[in-house]
Parts: C-alpha cells; structure tokens; sequence
C-alpha cells in the first residue's frame, strides 16, 4: 500500500513512551516528498528532501498554518519549510524559525543590511526512520515545551471547542 496507514492515538500525545508507527511506504515518500497525517493523535508531516527525512509537527507554530502544502527553500545555507500561510521559515533539520534581522552596525544605511537570524527551535521535530521499504514515525520524548506544542495543549484544545460552540 503506497499511502497512509492510519494509527491508533494514544490517550496522551505528549507522553513520553510512544512506539514508532508505520506512516507510508519509502517508495510514497520519494514519489510525493512529503507525508502528513496523525501518529499517536499528534499531527505530524514527513519531509523527504535531499536525501534526507524531516519530521515535525505539521501545524506551525506561528499561526496554525499547514506545513505540508508548503515550498522547501533554501535559507542560508538550511533547507527550510515555508508556511503558506505567513511565510515563516522552519528549518528542516532542527525546527528553528528564521528571520531576516536589520544587522545594527548598518541601522543608518538606507537601505540597512539584513541577515538570517535563529529566533531558536519553535517546531517540535520528530523522528523519521525507514526500514524494509516502510517509513516509521516515533514523536519526540523531549520535555522541552516549544512553541508548536500549544495546538496540543488543553487550552486550544478549549478554545477549538468553545468556537464551535459559538461561545469564544
């Protein structure tokens, strides 16, 4: 089967003991680049780029955006997924936003200079691993909350409910 294989959630998404689940098979992801899907009822999007898999959370972090309809660019030398939505820059290898920053030394020049600066690790990355011709996903076991952890949390998961109920 060459496309998603659906996974059973788990009752926790952030807890820390999650088993790798099968996603796609390596044959789908070369064809495709990328794959998006739930693992353990987290939302999660698979990149293939350059011979390498990316995985990370498949909501951005900034406002909510779908990573996976997004465009690999190059940024300074890092392969990065562009947000459709705002344009924000994740790198692929370690979920740190990037941004152009005015470089100081040339606040008085018009125009000043700019350069690519780390705003740090926003996006939660996951493994990928491929094995027998299969892709497996194991979410992260790291505690460190990152900005893309909050469309996890209780509190939009409250707020997605209140709105539906029309009662934001």
């Amino acid at each position: 089967m060459d496309g998603a294989v659906a996974a059973t959630p788990s009752p926790d998404p952030t807890s820390c003991t999650q088993e790798a689940v099968l996603v796609c098979t390596e044959a789908h992801l070369l064809r495709e680049g990328r794959w998006s899907g739930q693992v353990h009822g987290r939302d999660v999007v698979v990149f293939h780029h350059q011979g390498g898999c990316y995985t990370m959370d498949r909501i951005c972090h900034h406002a909510g955006g779908p990573l996976e309809d997004g465009d690999i660019e190059d940024i300074a030398g890092h392969a990065c997924i562009v947000c459709p939505w705002h344009k924000i820059k994740i790198t692929l290898a370690t979920g740190e936003s990037l941004y152009r920053a005015i470089d100081p030394a040339t606040i008085k020049q018009r125009p000043p200079r700019t350069k690519w600066t780390s705003k740090g690790v926003k996006q939660r990355m996951h493994t990928a691993e491929v094995k027998d011709g299969n892709v497996y996903v194991t979410l992260s076991n790291n505690e460190q909350k990152v900005d893309s952890d909050y469309y996890y949390s209780e509190e939009y998961k409250k707020l997605v409910s209140a709105s539906k109920r029309g009662t934001t």
